[in-house]
């Protein structure tokens, strides 16, 4: 793959490559109009997969936030088309990395030294490039380890790369600027967590020491030593990404395995540590020859408050729903409604909210749950295709929720995701026997 040289980094630059990307999307709409015209009944599919290419292409040589965007909608399978799914989740593999001289200039300046300096070897050619930074490897003393390099200017650009690419997001997802603005907020703030490596390098060793007890779970050992607020190292951790395991042939009984291990992983970390490895995504984890999940990413952690927790999950109670007067309370607390609706918001959002629940929150109420029930997803698909066509919604405020159910449905969604494709059947409570511990 085609290395770089260098990155826009100012603000004109970034924005510059964006206002060309929405010339070729402008460009798209021209022809599928032209299309549609004359009945072309694959020209929505065209227009899709055009506008995939042409947002995916334009983001991926700026790397940073607006990649990271693309990365987190890539996520949303049963909400986005499937051409933006497909194109942005290259995002998790596909990014052109930086050459040797850019990486040479970037330990330069956050470790006052060149990798050789540091290490007994170092790659300069990127083993993975990903959306905010690349990973090389190197050994130090006969041990092998992964060296993430954050990409230059990605730190500094977060707000002005989250302005950019705003107006995308709120026309994909029909969703007004001014009520959506706490969203953005919680994004921004997410974003400069992950950019800042010494905070990732505290996350990853208090959550990997508190959740190491849960079997069939691996985690890297960090190196504080090497490692800066835009450098990170740990072990080098061999394994099969993933997502890779998934579209193989796999053994079921080690999908079986994993997808325990995943769900046990993440409701220790919700109910036992109130904090959550937020960023599910396929690439963030590897399966080793011993079948063993290992977890190598903990830049996006979700801390939870009570004030959240707590109504969140007696809202996900089956009993709950059952109580109308319990049930509008925790709605308030959760301002999926709020104190300006009229009686015609409050008889709609009510009755769609307990049946997005009562779906949702369906793993919660059984002892057991198959990931890869077919109900279940085409409930999912049926509730997405819904609120894509629903014309009483989009004439209402929409834009509700507390801004901590942005990261905790990413969660979620991504959790759903990855034990369907591992097919996995849970037992949901297996988790609590590691709260005690």
């Amino acid at each position: 793959m085609k290395t770089l040289d260098s990155i826009p980094t100012s603000k004109l630059e970034r924005a510059s490559k964006l206002v060309k990307t929405g010339v070729k999307i402008g460009g798209n709409y021209i022809k599928y109009y032209g299309e549609s015209l004359v009945g072309s009944d694959e020209a929505k599919d065209r227009l899709n997969e055009n506008n995939a290419s042409d947002i995916y292409d334009g983001l991926k040589t700026l790397k940073g936030s607006a990649l990271k965007v693309a990365q987190m909608l890539s996520m949303e399978r049963n909400i986005l088309p499937r051409a933006y799914v497909d194109r942005f989740s290259l995002s998790q593999f596909s990014v052109p990395p930086l050459s040797g001289p850019l990486v040479k200039k970037t330990f330069r300046r956050y470790m006052n030294a060149l990798p050789e300096d540091i290490f007994d070897s170092f790659d300069y050619n990127a083993i993975n490039a990903a959306s905010i930074g690349q990973v090389h490897k190197a050994n130090k003393e006969g041990k092998n380890l992964a060296v993430k390099i954050q990409y230059p200017g990605v730190a500094e650009s977060i707000s002005s790369d989250l302005a950019l690419v705003k107006p995308i997001a709120l026309r994909m997802f029909n969703m007004g600027a001014r009520e959506s603005e706490k969203y953005f907020k919680e994004i921004e703030e997410k974003l400069k967590e992950e950019t800042d490596y010494l905070h990732e390098l505290d996350m990853s060793v208090s959550i990997t020491s508190k959740a190491s007890h849960i079997p069939n779970l691996r985690f890297p050992n960090y190196y504080p030593e090497y490692s800066s607020e835009r450098i990170l190292t740990m072990d080098w951790m061999d394994g099969v990404p993933l997502g890779v395991f998934v579209n193989g042939k796999f053994d079921a009984d080690v999908a079986q395995a994993l997808g325990q291990s995943l769900w046990d992983f993440y409701m220790f970390q919700i109910h036992g540590l109130k904090a959550v490895h937020a960023d599910p995504h396929p690439g963030n984890f590897l399966v080793n020859q011993q079948g063993e999940l290992i977890v190598i990413d903990f830049g996006c952690i979700k801390e939870i408050p009570n004030q959240f927790y707590t109504p969140y999950f007696e809202l996900a109670n089956a009993s709950a729903m059952k109580d109308q007067d319990l049930f509008l309370s925790k709605l308030y607390e959760l301002e999926m409604l709020v104190e300006s609706d009229g009686a015609d918001e409050i008889t709609y959002f009510t009755k769609l909210f307990r049946e997005m629940l009562q779906l949702f929150t369906a793993p919660f109420n059984r002892d057991r749950f198959d990931f890869a029930n077919p109900e279940f997803w085409d409930g999912i698909g049926k509730m997405a295709e819904f609120f894509s066509q629903d014309q009483t919604i989009r004439k209402m405020n929409a834009n509700r929720g507390s801004k901590h159910f942005l990261y905790m449905n990413r969660t979620f969604f991504g959790l759903y995701n990855l034990l369907y494709d591992l097919k996995a059947d849970v037992d949901t409570k297996a988790y609590l026997k590691y709260l005690s511990n």
